[in-house]
């Protein structure tokens, strides 16, 4: 008898509320050579009760009994857990489509030199939910290919994390990490250091609960400068790993905050770039301020683009493709 194609590695934490939604949507499945690591992590409103219910009418559900330690400990003790060879990230507030696994799985078997698939997402209740979640939304309904969701890996978490599907041989060797930062953008961003290896089923196979008591709403790892603390981490041991100095794109609110994380982590800049003639010539921690067509002359410092939103983003993605510089070579863009 052969062992299961996927596991779903489901962490639950008093999800008593949404948990039995989840499983019908897994146990709904078209793939049926599926397995369920579900981890408790120390529940108390009667989520193990639910999933014990589970597990007893499908033994395809095993579930591991844990104290409460927290959202990556729960994680890393379910990989071990895990037999097949792709494991299938789930969370107990979310659901997915019937075909999620059989897509996701697909996809890796048709692309060998692929680590990793996501999917896209509907976010749900769609009542009250803010701009920023939809824009985000979109931007995740966007990426066509692992190139892209590579291309914006330094922006924010490129896959949306329930819909992660991973070789294990890759999530054993990585492992999830408490850095103290989101856990998910830390595993995505330490895979993406090898290159585009991460792929996308442009379909909607999960619905994605976004609600006040979601993790990263209350979380301080998910806070905005924990966002900006990873966001630098990750930038000086990839795209300026070597390079202790660089030139900055940007000095808005997004851009300061970058900036000085990366001076934290030994990276200076040599240069500001701006477009407000009043700034031009001004000196920012010691660097000058320069116009975009000076670019040029800096070459061979390494440029980070740190300016939000999509719209500024690509008219200096296409200054730059101008002046000849190549993305993901000589700049990236990091907002």
């Amino acid at each position: 008898m052969t062992g299961p194609s996927v596991s779903v590695l489901l962490p639950v934490h008093d999800a008593a509320d949404t948990l039995a939604t989840c499983l019908r949507s897994l146990t709904r499945q078209t793939v049926q050579d599926w397995e369920c690591v579900l981890v408790d992590d120390g529940s108390r409103d009667g989520s193990l009760a639910i999933a014990r219910r589970f597990a007893r009418e499908d033994e395809r559900i095993r579930v591991i009994e844990r104290p409460h330690e927290g959202l990556v400990a729960a994680l890393n003790a379910g990989i071990a857990h895990c037999r097949a060879p792709i494991v299938a990230r789930m969370d107990a507030d979310d659901w997915m489509h019937r075909e999620r696994l059989a897509a996701q799985r697909d996809h890796l078997d048709r692309h060998p030199g692929l680590a990793a698939v996501g999917c896209g997402v509907r976010l749900f209740p769609r009542e009250g939910l803010r701009d920023g979640r939809r824009r985000y939304e979109a931007w995740l309904d966007a990426f066509a290919d692992p190139a892209a969701i590579w291309r914006e890996r330094f922006i924010e978490c490129p896959i949306a994390h329930p819909t992660l599907a991973i070789r294990r041989d890759a999530l054993a060797r990585l492992g999830y990490r408490d850095r103290g930062w989101p856990e998910d953008w830390d595993l995505l961003l330490r895979l993406l250091r090898d290159g585009p290896c991460v792929g996308i089923v442009p379909r909607r196979l999960l619905g994605w609960r976004d609600g006040p008591e979601r993790l990263s709403r209350t979380h301080p790892r998910y806070a905005l400068e924990r966002f900006t603390a990873c966001r630098a981490w990750h930038l000086a041991r990839d795209f300026l790993a070597g390079h202790a100095r660089y030139v900055l794109w940007g000095h808005g609110r997004t851009g300061r905050a970058l900036r000085k994380a990366l001076a934290a982590l030994g990276r200076d800049v040599t240069a500001i770039v701006d477009v407000h003639p009043r700034r031009l010539g001004e000196r920012i921690g010691g660097a000058p301020v320069i116009p975009p067509e000076a670019l040029p002359t800096v070459r061979p410092a390494r440029v980070v683009v740190s300016v939000a939103g999509a719209g500024p983003r690509q008219e200096i993605r296409e200054a730059m493709d101008r002046m000849g510089f190549e993305e993901g070579d000589d700049y990236v863009c990091a907002a």
